[in-house]
């Protein structure tokens, strides 16, 4: 498990000081059922990586992008800090091969499954943070983020981006529905909702239906 750490370390460009925490970070739920020396696993790092990715996130995209309102800022983000965006930066940091998942997990390809890879990168920032401070937390974000954030924020849009997560959670296609419509013909004003699997997720305004759609889909991503 050594050489495993170091290479994530070294995906990070950051040792770790405790490196219980790192191994925690990587312990998915079902290898500490599987284990009882195992005294916890990494749902409490991935809860607190959470709000530190969405900290750093929002940091980049504020000062990278001075002109960008907050419709924008929002789309920006969204496409990075979603389980595929996260997925991916999961891979380059070396993060498959060093999950800890319990043989059930193990059987049914966990090392490849979006949902594990994102939790665990937010679970090693939350680490991060515990370890070296929200200084280390914040160096280890932007080398993850900023380039992806500024090289990669026009593509894809959030109505496509949440399509894809749909799907590939097996809910099926998005439903947008228009919930109500303000101001004069000339200068209407649509709020739109989006619903998955019957369910409410988010909601938007906007100019023109896609427009409001888009807003919809971006919150629906945060959720």
């Amino acid at each position: 498990m050594t050489d495993t750490l170091r290479k994530v370390e070294e995906g990070l460009g950051y040792r770790f000081s405790n490196r219980a925490l790192l191994e925690e970070a990587l312990t998915h739920r079902s290898y500490a059922n599987e284990h009882p020396e195992v005294t916890s696993d990494n749902e409490r790092l991935e809860f607190l990586g959470d709000a530190v990715v969405g900290v750093i996130v929002s940091e980049i995209l504020v000062r990278g992008f001075p002109s960008a309102d907050e419709g924008e800022l929002t789309r920006r983000r969204a496409t990075l800090v979603c389980e595929a965006g996260l997925c991916a930066i999961a891979r380059v940091v070396h993060l498959p091969e060093a999950l800890r998942l319990g043989k059930g997990e193990e059987r049914t390809g966990g090392r490849d499954k979006p949902r594990l890879l994102s939790s665990a990168l937010e679970a090693c920032l939350g680490a991060a943070l515990l370890d070296g401070g929200f200084s280390t937390a914040q160096e280890i974000g932007v080398r993850l983020f900023d380039r992806p954030l500024r090289a990669g924020g026009d593509e894809g849009d959030p109505k496509s981006l949440l399509q894809e997560r749909t799907q590939a959670e097996g809910h099926g296609a998005p439903v947008y529905e228009v919930v109500g419509e303000t101001g004069p013909d000339h200068a209407r004003i649509f709020e739109v909702r989006v619903l998955i699997h019957g369910k409410p997720r988010g909601t938007g305004t906007g100019r023109t239906k896609l427009q409001a759609e888009q807003r919809a889909a971006a919150e629906a991503l945060e959720d």
